[in-house]
């Protein structure tokens, strides 16, 4: 039976000052995006959500760039869960800390699937709770404040339900070694030293994941020998010899 989530829908961040340290993610966000932006093309760049729609993407190569959420500062003002798009009309989604305050983050995914076309790319971020970040989550204070009232998801979580639409994961990245709980410098020491020792604890994950055409598809084997057709052989029957009688 498939699980049916029982989240209900958070407050989104509207801006990115809405998030502590936002502008900082932003800034970190832009620039591990700026290596993928040289590697797409096509017509059309759905930036989904409202944090999506206030990153930079002049570097992609991708000729028509817009936004949709339910924001009205956006292109179109549209919920993530029905997109007013066209079937494989899109071919790149870039998705910013949208899951996290979705009641069915998954129907979010499958609809998303459905405008993007065969060889298009997710770009998806969101915030991990194997991270030091997480203690946002432990604290009474921080509780209830964006990012930490949205719900977290495993970053190998995220990457099943892509497997699982037939996505093929091309990028898996970590970034913002802190708490975020406090300003964020990047100049402390035991930021880097994180990022050396435990790469996998970025309060941060960048996912790019590339549609394939029919990844479930049985393969033929051509070469299969074919086992021979045997048929039972006819009885063989003795003809009856006269013997002569040969006189005494």
């Amino acid at each position: 039976m498939a699980k049916v989530f029982q989240f209900v829908d958070k407050p989104v961040a509207l801006q990115w000052d809405d998030i502590c340290n936002g502008d900082n993610i932003k800034a970190e966000l832009e620039n591990h995006l700026a290596q993928w932006w040289p590697k797409l093309f096509g017509y059309h760049l759905l930036k989904l959500g409202p944090l999506s729609a206030q990153i930079n993407t002049l570097k992609c190569q991708i000729n028509h760039h817009f936004s949709l959420s339910e924001d009205e500062q956006c292109s179109i003002q549209a919920s993530p869960r029905h997109l007013p798009l066209q079937t494989h009309s899109i071919d790149a989604v870039l998705m910013t800390s949208l899951l996290e305050f979705e009641s069915d983050p998954y129907q979010v995914l499958r609809e998303v699937d459905r405008v993007v076309v065969s060889g298009g790319y997710i770009m998806l971020a969101g915030f991990n709770p194997i991270s030091p970040m997480f203690l946002g989550k432990l604290l009474p204070k921080y509780q209830n404040q964006i990012p930490w009232s949205g719900h977290f998801f495993m970053p190998s979580r995220v990457k099943d339900w892509l497997g699982l639409l037939g996505y093929q994961i091309h990028g898996d990245e970590r970034l913002v070694y802190h708490h975020l709980l406090s300003e964020y410098p990047s100049s402390i020491a035991w930021h880097s030293k994180l990022e050396k020792w435990l790469p996998s604890a970025g309060s941060v994950y960048l996912i790019v994941a590339r549609k394939m055409d029919s990844p479930y598809t049985p393969i033929k084997d051509k070469h299969k020998i074919k086992s021979p057709n045997w048929t039972t052989a006819p009885t063989a029957t003795r003809a009856r010899i006269k013997v002569k009688k040969r006189p005494i």
